[in-house]
């Protein structure tokens, strides 16, 4: 019986060059494997990522050699070529299926989605049937050993719970949401110092209409 494989944890430079290599390898197979220079701008595109990164092109160098040694992407070079191109290992290194790849490369690329976001921006990358096809995969991606995916809470408001990939630790906290709650507690601070500043100039005012 095949033993199994534990998450590789990776950094966010590794989830996006992950992610980009996913992406491209579905949507333009003609240009894939990729070179460093088509793979850099990939990563740094201003549609379809969140966060909008700007990595040079030894960040990644660097982080594809990371994602090699951890087994996640190989070197490939085309006969009568020097150029060194790279792919993602990760359908070998798990036994995933299309469905489940099209689902962890929009998690990677975008963050935390709902079904219904996965299911209308998975158009390129694979075909669900339904949204429900949507939420039997990702209930088996949360489910599998290793798990995959992991649901988060709902937001106020919000129908639909979203779900995260887990390559960068399945505790990890959401930066998005983590910058808005420090947001709210700075602006609240910041409304706070206002009002007892102006309850002072107040103050200083009257006394200064006494004087006078």
């Amino acid at each position: 019986m095949e033993e199994t494989r534990p998450i590789v944890l990776l950094n966010a430079e590794e989830q996006r060059v992950l992610g980009a290599l996913l992406e491209k390898s579905r949507t333009t197979p003609d240009y894939y494997p990729m070179t460093i220079n088509s793979l850099t701008a990939a990563c740094n595109q201003k549609t379809s990522r969140n966060p909008v990164v700007n990595y040079s092109e030894e960040t990644v160098t660097l982080t594809l050699n990371a994602l090699k040694i951890k087994g996640l992407a190989s070197t490939v070079t085309a006969a009568g070529s020097r150029a060194v191109k790279w792919k993602h290992n990760l359908a070998i290194y798990y036994p995933l299926l299309p469905a489940d790849l099209s689902i962890l490369c929009l998690l990677l690329l975008r963050g935390p989605l709902t079904p219904g976001e996965i299911n209308t921006s998975a158009g390129r990358l694979y075909e669900f049937e339904t949204i429900e096809a949507v939420q039997e995969n990702l209930q088996r991606l949360a489910s599998s050993e290793p798990a995959f995916v992991k649901q988060l809470q709902k937001r106020p408001g919000q129908k639909e719970a979203r779900y995260m990939q887990v390559f960068g630790g399945s505790t990890a906290e959401e930066p998005m949401e983590a910058s808005n709650d420090f947001d709210g507690a700075l602006n609240t601070e910041l409304e706070e110092r206002v009002a007892r500043l102006e309850a002072e100039v107040k103050e200083l005012k009257a006394i200064l209409d006494q004087l006078l």
